[in-house]
């Protein structure tokens, strides 16, 4: 089958092709490992790749609020937190005002980071090979099957 045309979903069908969870997974991995190359050059994975641009969007973040933006609990931010502080990229300050929460602020290295990574996004949609509205429309899908995922559990 094209992968581009829509097949007529099979209630209780157990083919695999019939799965939107595999498409999803397979999906994933494969923009995953689009992505390793260019993320490679910069000193990041992935999920690291995802901390910095929540903080190149907003410098001095509490964690919680972090981990709130890329739906990771505490424990999974903790390494990568870790990791990137022992990079150079990001600083981590308790807050005067609430000793138990830490506020994480990119550091110059983590500021410059950002420049070197411009052509990040770029070089992924040309992989995705998506018009804008494809684009759009595939984000959209994406969020709403969150969101509906999310809530009925």
């Amino acid at each position: 089958m094209n992968p581009t045309e829509a097949p007529t979903p099979q209630a209780g069908s157990l083919l695999l092709d019939d799965q939107l969870c595999f498409a999803l997974y397979a999906a994933s991995r494969a923009v995953t490992a689009r992505y390793r190359p260019l993320l490679d050059e910069l000193g990041l994975t992935y999920p690291q790749y995802l901390v910095m641009l929540v903080l190149w969007e907003q410098d001095s973040i509490s964690v919680r609020s972090l981990g709130n933006a890329l739906q990771l609990e505490s424990s999974t931010l903790s390494p990568l937190l870790k990791r990137l502080e022992a990079n150079g990229l990001i600083r981590r300050e308790r807050r005067a005002e609430d000793e138990r929460s830490v506020a994480l602020h990119l550091t110059e290295a983590g500021v410059r980071l950002r420049e070197r990574a411009g052509t990040v996004p770029l070089d992924i949609g040309a992989a995705m090979g998506l018009t804008s509205e494809q684009d759009a429309m595939a984000k959209q899908l994406l969020r709403l099957l969150t969101v509906n995922v999310t809530a009925g559990g």
